[in-house]
């Protein structure tokens, strides 16, 4: 059993190796620094490599790595470019996401599977490269920690906007995220889902541009508002570092109350 580590350090990520992945905007990179910015050597992952440089320019501790997650041999190479460089994986972070269709009626079957394949086919295959990667080796940790970025539309219903595809892929990534802390919790891997209300992102620009739509925002959170992407810094570490050493398989929400209604 390791031994407590004083109450000042349980967020410490000094040594740590982490992968974000949708890091090149909004909330990935938000994450990526703040892991950086905790110690840890992040690589952070995206198609858009221009705005990858740009981050890791605001901290050397990130590294930014072209990667287009859908494809299977970028995924398997962006694993082994932290493992090659660092010779670790101690945190990872499924981030990259796509939305689809507003309407189901406008969804076809393969635009729905490409939703998913982004979403939900993408993070288990990363979640089962870093896991089964050799074993950080160095101090002992609590183990590594897989968070996976899912959203209250995997808890609740995003009616009336709509969104099929995104909804049910987020909600399998709960599903994920409960089966495989089943599985690997035996070797020490925690894994975890983050559970994001309305923030202001790309994904959700159009949304909090309109005034009617930002008041539909305001008036059903309980706190009165969408929230700020550093409003999500304290629930990330947790998760990421060993402050949740005994919390593996749960989901936490971060959405000024949304989902308490």
């Amino acid at each position: 059993m390791n031994a407590p580590r004083a109450a000042t350090d349980l967020f410490s990520l000094q040594g740590r190796t982490a992968i974000v992945t949708g890091a090149s905007a909004g909330l990935g990179a938000r994450f990526a620094a703040v892991l950086a910015q905790a110690g840890a050597t992040v690589f952070a992952a995206a198609r858009r490599i221009d705005r990858l440089r740009e981050l890791a320019d605001s901290d050397a501790r990130i590294h930014p790595v072209a990667c287009d997650v859908v494809q299977e041999r970028e995924r398997a190479g962006l694993v082994g470019t932290a493992l090659a460089t660092t010779g670790r994986i101690d945190i990872l972070v499924n981030n990259a996401a796509t939305s689809g269709e507003t309407r189901a009626a406008d969804e076809s079957p393969e635009a729905f599977a490409g939703v998913l394949d982004v979403n939900l086919t993408t993070p288990f295959h990363l979640a089962r490269l870093t896991a089964e990667a050799p074993a950080p080796a160095g101090p002992p940790t609590a183990g590594r920690s897989i968070v996976n970025v899912s959203s209250i539309l995997g808890l609740v219903s995003a009616t009336p906007l709509g969104g099929a595809s995104y909804s049910a892929s987020k909600a399998g990534l709960i599903g994920l995220t409960r089966e495989l802390a089943g599985q690997w919790g035996g070797t020490g891997t925690r894994v975890n889902a983050l559970a994001p209300g309305w923030f202001r992102t790309e994904m959700t620009a159009e949304l909090f541009s309109d005034e009617r739509s930002s008041r539909w925002v305001d008036r059903n959170t309980l706190l009165g508002r969408g929230g700020h992407d550093h409003e999500l810094d304290g629930a990330l570490l947790f998760l990421a570092s060993d402050a949740s050493s005994y919390c593996t398989g749960q989901v936490m929400t971060v959405d000024g109350g949304w989902t308490a209604r």
